[in-house]
């Protein structure tokens, strides 16, 4: 989950917001909407413990088109766009540390490294994913507890003030709320792989759960210490908001060394969806004959087809989209499918009431309707403010639904 989003959301936010409760308040509800979102795909996955996240759920649960439709989503913007947006902030963050690098150039390095890593193996992948994410959890401990005890931080005020009830009802922050939403994903990637996980009735929830809860501490806390230690103006609109705060913090030398970390970071984020992506893709060709071709492993068990294209769409993403474009069209997307696999719940609680169901939602209805309610309130003033990347959000998805019955008709003719 941590990633992309927490260190490049904020200087965009700001454009819309100068507050620091409402910032704060993104976060929380962000938080809050993701720990809804983890109870329901809680219940979801440990009945229907399958790999292949929403392909899955929505193709048994609501139809087959509806579920292929989702998959592609997921393999697309959902895993492929998140990983070449991690790309990018990577050549951003290290552009800034080092003057005159190309950042497209970087991205695509990255983004090929990868696949090149997890089309080779599956063992020496793991081992990169968990020593990198190690260090990047440490590295955000470290970042923010230097910060908090800074020398010169900003004076600013967590509390309230008038006019931050108005502002947490724009639209501004509702479509901030995108941006968030973004940051939290992945806080659902386990049911991507439920398959492969061991006891999945009983650690889908809990490797759910926990996670979830630590990254929305972990996201509030980071956040508030880029408000702390930089001033207002100096990340308003920025990408690498984590590298200026660093140099408040740390010095020009320590700024660097810590950009240089942040880029590790970015390294394990992009590694994390790289990995997960074509399986999703793996899954969709062993029910779909048309996509067969997709389901083909090597003999260590790695869906080599579903890596190669996964690798071609993102070096479309790459050199055909701006990083804030990219983020809206995967942010608006994601939103959609998680809120049709949200309603998927009500549909299999009243048609299969007899199903097994080891974990069950807390405070049913009510926490899937906080869901719904806050997504549907998103979706509607992205329509508002972003009616293009709105709109293609839509097409992705409708695109792909039409794919399901489009290209069995094509093979046949």
């Amino acid at each position: 989950m941590i990633g992309t989003g927490v260190f490049t959301s904020l200087g965009y936010q700001l454009v819309n917001i100068q507050s620091v409760f409402p910032l704060m308040m993104l976060w929380i509800v962000g938080g809050i909407v993701a720990l809804c979102g983890t109870l329901v795909y809680s219940e979801l996955g440990a009945a229907l413990p399958r790999s292949g996240g929403e392909y899955h759920l929505l193709s048994r649960i609501i139809h087959p088109s509806i579920g292929f439709g989702a998959g592609i989503v997921s393999a697309t913007v959902g895993f492929t766009a998140p990983a070449v947006l991690a790309a990018m902030a990577l050549g951003s963050y290290l552009s800034a540390v080092i003057p005159g690098l190309d950042q497209t150039l970087i991205a695509a390095i990255v983004i090929l490294g990868f696949h090149g890593l997890h089309m080779m193996s599956v063992t020496w992948g793991t081992k990169f994913q968990d020593g990198s994410t190690a260090i990047k959890i440490g590295l955000i401990l470290i970042f923010i507890a230097f910060g908090l005890f800074m020398d010169a931080p900003q004076s600013i005020s967590i509390w309230p003030k008038l006019g931050d009830g108005a502002v947490m009802l724009s639209s501004g922050f509702a479509v901030s709320l995108v941006w968030v939403s973004y940051a939290y994903t992945g806080w659902n990637s386990a049911v991507y792989v439920a398959g492969e996980i061991h006891d999945p009735k009983q650690n889908i929830s809990r490797s759910m759960l926990m996670g979830t809860a630590f990254v929305m501490v972990l996201y509030i806390l980071l956040n508030y210490v880029f408000l702390y230690s930089a001033p207002t103006d100096a990340i308003v609109g920025q990408v690498e908001v984590g590298y200026i705060s660093g140099i408040r913090i740390f010095g020009k030398m320590g700024a660097k060394i810590i950009g240089i970390g942040i880029s590790i970071l970015l390294l394990s984020t992009v590694s994390s969806y790289v990995y997960i992506g074509p399986r999703i893709m793996q899954i969709m060709g062993e029910d779909h004959a048309f996509i067969g071709f997709l389901k083909e492993k090597n003999s260590d068990e790695i869906p080599l087809n579903a890596f190669w294209v996964q690798l071609g769409i993102s070096f479309l993403f790459i050199l055909k989209s701006s990083f804030e474009q990219v983020l809206m069209y995967a942010g608006i997307s994601l939103i959609i499918t998680t809120t049709l696999t949200v309603i998927s719940l009500f549909i299999l609680r009243i048609n299969e009431p007899d199903l097994d169901r080891p974990y069950k939602v807390w405070a049913y209805p009510l926490t899937p309707m906080i869901y719904l309610i806050i997504n549907c309130w998103i979706l509607f003033y992205s329509f508002r403010e972003s009616t293009f990347e709105f709109m293609v959000g839509i097409g992705i998805i409708t695109t792909s639904i039409a794919l399901y019955y489009l290209i069995p008709v094509l093979k046949k003719v």
